[in-house]
């Protein structure tokens, strides 16, 4: 399955807004958040494999032909009501430079203070937010389609992990009682339209002194969330990042660390 932003991305033209846009160039508003699930009519089987990072390994469920979701007339109703894709069913190299970040990160002086939680955006099969389980952090999967988020906690549970929970998510419209200190987003930014309800919701999420982990392959869009993220006036660095399958390929890409006043 290919993402849309390896090609020439789109113009921004119909990102609907739950929160409050006025500084963004968005003009379209939505009153309510929109979900998806995946029926499990779509999926006729699923296999299990082993994703390395480092020197640990996960086990993870996954339907074993994503490309097939596509036929689905659900998904195909979903993709012209809103531009859906199911993107959740693979594992995407950003997935595992993100992965990769997290067990190398040094989150002592975080833990310090008490449990740390974390909330993953877009968790497709939850691959980042295994690797943060496993470094002692508590996680809240969340996607916009229900079917991910189920494989996600199915996902955690294979791998011995409880401290977890779930919560659909639609960027568009964050909700105003959550804020937390570490926000990890792998490989959202792959189209145009994506970016400034990606960026308005990290702003509105993640608490002061917190850190936002954003992992990009470097697609199309990769200038235009530069920009915004400068117009937005985030604080931000970037690092050169790798992963992929042992062995394999592995694709380059970029980490950013952004974080609010």
């Amino acid at each position: 399955m290919r993402r849309d932003a390896d090609q020439v991305p789109e113009s921004i033209d119909h990102a609907p807004a739950c929160v409050d846009h006025s500084a963004l160039p968005i003009i379209a508003v939505a009153a309510a958040p929109r979900f998806m699930e995946t029926p499990d009519s779509a999926i006729p089987h699923i296999g299990r494999v082993e994703v390395f990072i480092d020197d640990v390994t996960f086990q993870i469920d996954r339907p074993t032909d994503a490309d097939r979701l596509l036929d689905d007339p659900t998904i195909r109703d979903a993709n012209v009501a809103d531009d859906y894709m199911p993107y959740w069913a693979d594992i995407w190299p950003a997935a595992r430079m993100m992965a990769k970040v997290v067990l190398r990160e040094d989150w002592s002086k975080r833990l310090a203070d008490g449990p740390v939680q974390v909330l993953e955006l877009g968790c497709g099969l939850g691959v980042a937010g295994l690797a943060a389980l496993h470094r002692g952090l508590d996680v809240i999967f969340t996607d916009y389609d229900i079917t991910a988020i189920r494989f996600a906690e199915r996902n955690a549970k294979l791998n011995g992990f409880t401290r977890f929970r779930t919560m659909p998510l639609d960027w568009r419209c964050p909700p105003d009682d959550l804020k937390v200190p570490v926000i990890l987003a792998a490989d959202l930014t792959y189209e145009l339209r994506n970016i400034d309800p990606l960026l308005a919701l990290i702003r509105k999420m993640l608490l002061p002194g917190g850190v936002c982990l954003l992992t990009d392959p470097d697609r199309t869009p990769a200038p235009f969330l530069r920009q915004r993220l400068d117009e937005m006036q985030f604080r931000y660095s970037t690092q050169f990042v790798r992963a992929g399958e042992p062995g394999g390929h592995r694709p380059k890409g970029t980490l950013y660390r952004l974080s609010v006043d």
